[in-house]
């Protein structure tokens, strides 16, 4: 079951299959947030340093899609405990680019079971908005990088076993599987869509805290 979090701030989840694609998109909502709200943070890929050490092992053959997605189930523990939370309970608006989804997407597209995956990461809180990164490039597959974004550090930590040509096909899954149609509303973050996000968050904030104004000066007569 998922940890339920007290928190007064607001979560954003930005996914996408493409590091620098993500971290454009969050840099621009973050900016857009500064400008309306003031409190804001970004809590990224590796923030526990998880993945770097795990680099030492380039070229191992026990590293697999699973041993990598449960790394990265690991390290959103920790952006979780330290980076994510705290500004929540603060009242903050937290941007997490990338969270869950884009380990289901990349993991699904790697041939991992879909329910493994969303159950291994059930202890992450719900975001309050969801937004995809838009991405570039997207006739290539992605290009090997530990220090690019996970799935091209999942692509460089697996090129000795990935035959030629496979990270295009991957890539092209992944975002298919990511792009799913779904009930609520999903952001594609280009930087108009992030004004237009930004002004969405702070302008239910401010509504919420005016209507809880109301209701306390009601409480009071």
């Amino acid at each position: 079951m998922a940890a339920q979090v007290q928190r007064r701030g607001a979560l954003i989840a930005i996914d996408g299959t493409r590091g620098k694609d993500l971290r454009a998109a969050g840099a621009a909502l973050f900016e857009a947030l500064k400008t309306r709200h003031g409190e804001c943070a970004i809590s990224r890929f590796d923030a526990s340093g998880l993945f770097g050490e795990l680099a030492a092992g380039q070229g191992d053959p026990r590293i697999s899609a699973r041993t990598l997605t449960l790394v990265y189930a690991a390290d959103l523990a920790f952006r979780l405990r330290w980076e994510i939370r705290p500004v929540l309970e603060s009242g903050g608006i937290v941007i997490a680019a990338p969270y869950t989804e884009t380990a289901v997407a990349w993991g699904a597209a790697a041939g991992l079971e879909e329910h493994w995956i969303r159950e291994l990461l059930r202890f992450a809180p719900k975001p309050d908005y969801r937004a995809w990164a838009k991405e570039r490039k997207m006739d290539r597959g992605w290009k090997p990088g530990f220090e690019r974004g996970y799935a091209e550090y999942c692509a460089a930590m697996l090129e000795t076993s990935a035959p030629k040509g496979r990270w295009k096909h991957l890539r092209r899954d992944a975002v298919a599987l990511l792009h799913r149609p779904k009930g609520r509303k999903i952001y594609q973050l280009s930087d108009d869509d992030a004004a237009e996000l930004a002004k969405a968050v702070t302008g239910n904030r401010e509504g919420a805290r005016r209507q809880s104004a109301s209701t306390l000066r009601s409480a009071r007569r």
